[in-house]
């Protein structure tokens, strides 16, 4: 009988990743946990990702090496020390991606024709290959060999400035800009690179290899498609007027949730959750462009409904009656969440020195199946000239 691995959407299907960055990483991770095999190509020392705080604690409470952020990123791939500088580490690269279906690569444009990594020198020697190359401003234009951590990623795609919004400006009307937290920009490059392979892998029957340009500006720009809308309409949107007309996070007796009604029959669900109160009933809130008018009125009273009431009464009674609303949970509620452990979203892996952790599988199921892992984050080995 097959294994799990075996019977993956992506089975027998063959990466190689150089990524020094996160978007690289995250778009091999996103295939590696639908089963296609990844390496990791990592320079002398190992992936600079390595060294990324925080550290995670070891069994014992201790600081480890173990990098929380390079664990999760390649946990379940595999690795190889190959120094790209040598010819015969060149060598060894060839022999991989000659295997290989998919390249992931996020070397820096200036650098790659010296280690043969440009775009025409590797449709020449692997015309099978689908090269995806990842860099925060493309491979392409004026901004190609710009720099970009995901601070600069986040405000470059516009989403930057538009943080904090909804009640966080409302409590905080001075406060600066804000960087969402983690590597989100990063990530959101990632999640179109492994979009872009996936549709070169489809095509690849009928149009052969492809080269693939992602810029992580660019997908961040697509989070913000709505602000880009109304730019386009002349209308420039600013964080203290970016927010829900009513709804969004709603302060409760013990946390906060998130609600948004978009459809007449949440906004009638609503009003059954509110008991219905004059205010509600009131005719002309049929209408949703007045609701919209009136949205800071709206919310005064359902602020002033939930502030007596438990997050979970709430929800669990709306979500009875159709209205779309949720917990604000924290990092611990989500790992004890039974929503999240029936969906199976989280695996216990070894993290080496950090012992058993559960770690996020994948943010998707297949066939309304979890994924797993195959593995926790690679040791780093020695250095690789040829392949075995």
């Amino acid at each position: 009988m097959p294994g799990q691995e075996d019977q993956a959407p992506l089975a027998g299907i063959r990466i190689v990743a150089i990524a020094q960055g996160v978007a690289s990483a995250y778009a091999a991770r996103l295939l590696a946990t639908m089963g296609a095999r990844v390496l990791l190509v990592e320079p002398a020392g190992g992936s600079p990702l390595r060294r990324e705080p925080p550290f995670l604690p070891g069994p014992s409470g201790e600081e480890t090496e173990v990098s929380a952020l390079f664990a999760y990123l390649a946990a379940g791939v595999d690795s190889a020390v190959i120094d790209l500088a040598s010819s015969s580490g060149r060598e060894a690269l060839d022999q991989h991606l000659a295997e290989a279906d998919i390249f992931f690569d996020d070397t820096p444009p200036g650098e790659r024709a010296a280690v043969a990594l440009d775009e025409a020198g590797i449709a020449a020697r692997f015309p099978r290959l689908l090269h995806v190359s990842v860099l925060p401003f493309g491979a392409q234009g004026d901004k190609a060999g710009w720099k970009g951590a995901d601070l600069i990623v986040q405000h470059a795609g516009g989403e930057g400035n538009l943080l904090p919004n909804g009640l966080a400006v409302e409590m905080f009307p001075g406060r600066a800009p804000l960087k969402i937290g983690g590597h989100f920009g990063e990530m959101q490059g990632g999640i179109a690179a492994a979009l872009g392979a996936l549709s070169a892998l489809w095509a690849r029957p009928e149009a052969g290899g492809q080269a693939v340009d992602i810029s992580s500006q660019d997908a961040m720009l697509a989070v913000g498609a709505f602000a880009i809308q109304r730019l386009g309409d002349g209308s420039v949107e600013h964080r203290v007027e970016r927010s829900f007309r009513y709804g969004g996070v709603i302060p409760c007796a013990d946390g906060h949730l998130e609600l948004l009604t978009l459809e007449q029959r949440q906004w009638d669900g609503l009003v059954r959750l509110l008991g219905s109160p004059d205010w509600a009933t009131d005719p002309a809130l049929a209408s949703s462009i007045e609701r919209g008018r009136r949205g800071p009125e709206i919310n005064r009273h359902i602020r002033e409904w939930a502030s007596v009431r438990r997050v979970d009464d709430i929800v669990a009674e709306g979500q009875k009656l159709g209205v779309p609303l949720a917990r604000y949970k924290s990092p611990a509620e989500i790992l004890s969440g039974e929503q999240e452990a029936h969906r199976g979203l989280f695996q216990s892996i070894d993290m080496g020195g950090a012992g058993l952790l559960d770690v996020l599988v994948s943010p998707f199921h297949f066939g309304g199946a979890a994924l797993s892992l195959r593995s926790g984050p690679p040791a780093l080995a020695g250095m690789l000239e040829v392949t075995p």
